[in-house]
Parts: structure tokens; sequence; C-alpha cells
């Protein structure tokens, strides 16, 4: 046979897309032709292709023309996934495997020279399109991948560490599918459960600062994003990075969202399996790296952060374009990256935690030490925050450091696993009553849901008219009343929850 067809998926955006490799064999002037709309990666793939199976003892055709097309012929191809596919196809219309046997596979892997499968972007993507599409075709992946893609429930996995394994499984004469396990390169491949306690650093191990740790609460409870300003060693990135210990455990569909979208960046580290994420991008990151973009398209900070926690330390500190480009995020929780030639839509639902200075050197209004900036420097650090990028952070926490007295004697804290069982109860009380967080209601339902009692209404509308407040920072502090309402357990909104989340709105550095 000199045509055959070999099912491989490519990735658009979130999506893996079906691809179909054809490959050729005629006779004429000998020639190895790639087209489909193959980036550079995909087209270095022949010479891969052919020192993979030279080395490893098979008959390249190189006495024939070759063709191979990558279809849907105007859908972007990119990195070395479709090397196995096309070594399969020569061998297929070649006559030296069963090129029948092949069908109700997709295989996906990059060839080393000497044949050795290497690890591919994207594996749980691809078994996660299966899954959606209902279909019932079983992958063929390389060792890394193939334990990434088993992930998904129900999902029918073969790993193949080297080209002869696979050539092995599907050249066994008189056999209608290749066996469990032909060889020890050869392996089913079955996932893992989500884990029982995921490890985080503990709550516990912050001293003092009641007023952090109780903020840290509302956000989880709420998925409310955070501001905390206050001078260098007040605890705020010790705060910030144990709020993902304090978020409900992550369900079954959340692990697989945030997996695969980080697969899409590297292989998958296993052990982070439905542990959610802490991101913390340096300040001097684009607005590329925390958005995403780039040709073709990829997940930035935010995507790669969704169902877990984004850390930027140093907020002010951040490309004001950087920061911009978080606005409607943080309201809609997807990004749309568009391109001339390409548009690619991620999920982007994460829990924003910013942590700065009050001043440049850090300790205005601090007890630590005195204050060198001016007020004119002041006031233009703070500055690089515009309006609406603050507008849109929920809670506003201003930290004292502690003495070292009160450092010292500090009594012992609740942990994380104390805090996040409360944390756990309201957002179960939220998902009962409106079906999403308190952070996402709006409009209709967040005038249904945040019902003000009788006493709370004149409170709310003297505070709102006293301090000018838009009608999105109104409508925040409802939210954060209604958590804090949660986790008090009580149906109304009264002026105790109002007048703590009125104490959220505060702008960086104002009270202490």
């Amino acid at each position: 046979m000199s045509l055959s067809l070999v099912q491989s998926r490519a990735l658009l955006g979130f999506e893996a897309v079906s691809v179909t490799v054809e490959v050729h064999l005629a006779n004429g002037l000998p020639s190895f032709t790639l087209v489909g709309l193959a980036d550079v990666e995909v087209k270095e793939a022949r010479e891969r292709v052919r020192s993979a199976l030279q080395n490893a003892g098979l008959v390249f055709p190189h006495n024939q023309r070759i063709t191979v097309n990558l279809a849907p012929a105007d859908l972007p191809k990119d990195s070395g996934r479709f090397d196995l596919p096309m070594a399969l196809g020569l061998l297929a219309a070649s006559g030296q495997i069963d090129g029948a046997r092949l069908a109700g596979y997709e295989f996906a892997g990059e060839l080393s020279l000497s044949g050795a499968l290497r690890p591919v972007r994207g594996a749980l993507a691809m078994s996660l399109a299966l899954r959606h599409g209902g279909q019932a075709t079983r992958l063929v992946l390389p060792p890394g991948s193939a334990e990434e893609a088993a992930l998904a429930p129900g999902a029918e996995v073969w790993r193949a560490q080297h080209l002869l394994d696979v050539v092995q499984a599907f050249a066994l004469p008189n056999a209608e599918a290749p066996p469990e396990e032909p060889g020890p390169g050869w392996v089913r491949v079955s996932g893992q459960p989500l884990a029982a306690a995921p490890h985080y650093p503990d709550l516990s191990d912050v001293k003092g600062q009641a007023g952090g740790r109780r903020a840290l609460e509302i956000a989880a409870a709420g998925g409310h994003s955070l501001l905390m300003c206050g001078p260098p060693g007040a605890g705020k990135s010790m705060l910030a990075q144990r709020l993902a210990g304090l978020l409900p455990r992550m369900t079954l569909d959340e692990a697989l969202e945030s997996a695969a979208l980080r697969s899409l960046e590297r292989h998958f580290p296993l052990d982070q399996w439905a542990v959610r994420p802490t991101r913390q991008p340096h300040h001097t990151a684009s607005a590329v790296a925390l958005v995403g973009g780039g040709s073709p398209p990829r997940p930035g900070e935010i995507s790669l952060a969704h169902h877990g926690v984004l850390f930027l330390d140093e907020l002010p500190e951040f490309p004001r374009a950087a920061l911009e480009a978080l606005r409607e995020p943080l309201e809609t929780g997807r990004i749309t990256i568009s391109r001339a030639a390409r548009q690619a839509d991620y999920p982007a639902r994460f829990l924003l935690v910013a942590a700065m200075n009050p001043c440049p050197c850090g300790y205005h209004g601090s007890r630590q030490g005195a204050c060198r900036c001016s007020p004119d420097q002041i006031a233009r650090y703070q500055g690089r925050l515009s309006g609406p990028l603050l507008d849109r952070i929920d809670l506003h926490v201003t930290l004292n450091a502690l003495s070292p007295a009160e450092l010292l004697r500090a009594p012992a804290s609740a942990s994380s696993a104390e805090v996040r069982d409360g944390v756990q109860a309201a957002r179960d009380r939220a998902l009962q009553r409106q079906g999403v967080a308190n952070q996402q209601l709006a409009g209709q339902a967040l005038a249904q849901h945040a019902r003000l009692s009788p006493e709370g209404q004149p409170f709310m509308e003297a505070v709102a008219q006293r301090l000018g407040w838009s009608a999105r920072s109104l409508h925040r502090v409802l939210r954060v009343a209604r958590t804090i309402a949660d986790l008090a357990g009580a149906p109304d909104l009264d002026i105790p929850h109002l007048a703590e989340a009125v104490q959220y709105r505060r702008g960086p550095g104002q009270g202490a």
C-alpha cells in the first residue's frame, strides 16, 4: 500500500484539534515533501524521522517520492508531536507494518535520532478532547506524556519508550489488536486519584497579623482579589504563599482544567496533580508573559494560575501595560488572544493577591525606620497603580511590622486546615444559594442574594455617598459583605458585615 493515514492532534489554544497525517509514496525523483501549514519544528521532523528509522534498523524509502500532508491544511501545526505519526505512516505506506491496525488509535511523540520517544506538550489536552467528544479512541504517547494523559477518567493510554516498541505492537502477526504488553517498552497506563490532602505551606507559621489572616480567609471563601500594603518584613509574601492552602480542595474537573493548561506550557509534573497552583511571576514580566501571547499564542501566567492563586509581589514595579492587561480577565475569568492569523481563548479564573510597599523606601508610616521619601515621591509611587485597576481589587489591607516582643510572644494561630473548614462551609452556602462564588455575583443575582437588613440599607447608602464610590466599588463591597455573612452563617447583610467590608476598600497606605 502506497497511502496510509495516521491520526494525531494539534494544539489550538486550549483545544486539541484532530489532525490526519497522510503519507503517500510514489515513483519519481527521491524527495520528502511536507505540506499542511507546518511550522519550522514540524518541517525539521523530516531529518529526525529519517535518522530514527535508519538507526532503529527499519527501512526508510529513500528511493521514492514521499509526500506527507497534515490535514486540515489551514490549521497551524507546531512542535515535534507529529514525528511518531509520520514515522508510522511511512512504515505503513511501505508495508513494514499493517496500516489497517492503526485505526482507532491516535499518536503523538517527538523522535530522537536513535528512535527513542520524547514527551510532548498538551498530552492531557488530547485525552480531554477525546473525553469531551465521547470518542473511544486510544492514545499512544511517550513516557511522561502518557502518565499525564491518563489522568483523564476513562482514558485508554499506552506508553511507548521507543519507536520499535510501537512497531512491535502493531506488527505482530495474526492479532486483531495490539496486546496489553508485547514488550517492556509498551505498557498500558492508568491514572491516579485526587490527592486526599495536598501539601501547602501552613497558615500556623504566621505569627500575629490577625488582620491579614482574616483577609485571606475572606478572599478564599468568596474568591475575592486581595492587595496587601506594608513595610518590608511585615509578612505579605508569607501570607500570600499560604492562600492556596485555604481554598477548598479541587474537584476533578478543576484539577483536569488546571493540569491541562499547565501541560500546554511544559511537561506537567504529576506530583502537582490536584494541587492548586500559586504562580509568582517576577515584576519584570511583560504583558505577554502575564496574559499570554506569541505566535502561536501560548497561555500566560493568569491562565497557568487557573483555579489557583496569582501572586504579584512589588505590584507597582510591574510595567503599567502588564497591570492594565489584567483588568478584563479579573472581571470575566477568560482571556482571548487575537493575532492576525490566529485566535486563542484560555480560561483565567484566578485569585489575585498582590503586595506592595507604601513608598519607594518601604518605611512610610512604619515603626521600623524613618521614611526617606518626600510626599511627591510617595504620591508618584502609589500613582503607578491606576484607579480602574485598584477598583477591581476587592480587599485592600494595610499590614504593620511586628515588634520583636510581639513576634516572640505571639500565640499559635489557627492552622490552614482549621481555617479551610470554615472557608469550605461558607463556599458551600454560596454554591447552594446561587451556584457560583460570591465574587462572580452580578446584576439581578447580586440584588437577590446580597439582601440588606433594614438597618443595613441606610448605613450603606450613607457610606457610599460620603466616600464617593463608583457603582463597581459599591457592588464589590456588597460581594465582600455577602462572604463575611456566609462565614458567620447569616442570611442577610447586617451592619457588622457591611462595616467590616467597608474597611477593606481603603487605598494603599491608608489606615493602620
